[in-house]
């Protein structure tokens, strides 16, 4: 950030997520200053204190009276977020919330008419900060594979998928027809958020496998098992599909003349190897020699979910000081959340179902 006093920040939520931004914002003491947090119940606000040293409030508006936050990220309950934003909003104090915005289209709605027109609401949707989608991005935008027309997505959930889709096939906020199913069968679950389960007995896991048919005619497929993001036993998989090729993972093929189809990958460049003595760190990625992204935290050993949600949060301090673009509006975030419960109510009624312009795809 250019120069100038840390942005003060605090944080609303103190479970697993709240948490996590808050060890991921006392990383960077030049750019942020934690000014406190807020937990509901009063064994976690001590938990907190004791752990963080930091300053903890019994509510939002206690954290703004004595802290003076110049943003909070709200960190709870898809149901209890509404609130806690609107009445950061009345305050006049900027919001950078957790994933989705809202639980519900209705929900969606009457957030976007409290707080849209402030503009003081950003959402952490941190996927295309990830360093292979960022990549991949800088790929496609290079034009490598020419107009890209359709995505397949396995890896993460509703809303977060709908970000990965939207972002690569640049559809907006285009109404998108939606067909999507739901199967089950027998899968272990070694691995969770919270580390290996040392469960080796296998349980019934579902499987959501939809598609997407914007206005344009651009479409995606989205392909998603319980727990995917955390289960080794699961692939992950992104296929991006352009008019000259292809980029599937971390491998693009491409055609470069009448007779002739060139193949490469996307190389990781980490540090830390052998004699190698800077440390384990992603470094970056390339393409042929050229580099497709940079690690803007080189040398604090970050895996990939820090290096995305650190970009976020610094992005919404940069934001705040008027020194950068918004990172991710509320809008984009709602128009996400409308393709994922699309997705779901489509699964649940086994009917085709079409979105249609709302309020903020249309300010």
């Amino acid at each position: 950030m250019q120069n100038s006093e840390p942005v003060r920040v605090g944080i609303i939520g103190a479970a697993w997520r709240g948490q996590y931004f808050l060890q991921l914002a006392r990383r960077f003491p030049r750019e942020l200053e934690l000014v406190g947090v807020v937990a509901r119940r009063e064994e976690v606000r001590r938990e907190v204190a004791e752990r963080w040293n930091v300053p903890v409030y019994a509510s939002a508006d206690e954290l703004i009276s004595a802290a003076a936050p110049e943003f909070v990220v709200t960190s709870v309950s898809w149901d209890a977020n509404p609130a806690q934003i609107e009445a950061a909003v009345a305050r006049g104090v900027a919001v950078l919330s957790e994933t989705p915005p809202a639980p519900d289209l209705s929900g969606l709605r009457r957030l976007w008419e409290r707080v849209g027109p402030s503009g003081l609401v950003q959402v952490a949707e941190q996927y295309m900060h990830m360093p292979t989608h960022a990549a991949r991005l800088a790929a496609v935008r290079r034009g490598l594979i020419g107009e890209l027309s359709s995505v397949q997505v396995s890896s993460t959930h509703l809303y977060h998928a709908a970000s990965i889709i939207r972002s690569f096939l640049g559809v907006g906020f285009e109404p998108a027809t939606v067909s999507a199913r739901k199967f089950a069968g027998p899968l272990v679950n070694p691995s969770d958020r919270g580390g290996w389960t040392h469960d080796l007995e296998p349980r019934m896991a579902t499987t959501t496998i939809g598609t997407l048919e914007f206005e344009s005619g651009r479409s995606a497929l989205y392909d998603f098992t319980d727990n995917q993001s955390r289960n080794h036993l699961r692939s992950r998989r992104l296929v991006l599909r352009g008019s000259t090729g292809e980029i599937s993972n971390d491998r693009l093929v491409r055609i470069v003349d009448a007779e002739t189809i060139l193949e490469s990958r996307i190389e990781r460049h980490q540090s830390g190897y052998e004699l190698d003595h800077e440390g384990f760190d992603t470094a970056h990625l390339s393409l042929d020699g050229e580099v497709l992204w940079r690690n803007p935290f080189f040398g604090l050993r970050f895996n990939d979910e820090d290096i995305a949600m650190s970009s976020i949060l610094l992005a919404t301090a940069e934001w705040i000081r008027g020194f950068g673009p918004a990172p991710y509006p509320l809008a984009e975030a709602a128009q996400d959340h409308v393709l994922g419960l699309a997705i779901e109510r489509s699964a649940a009624e086994q009917s085709m179902v079409t979105t249609a312009a709302e309020a903020w795809s249309l300010s």
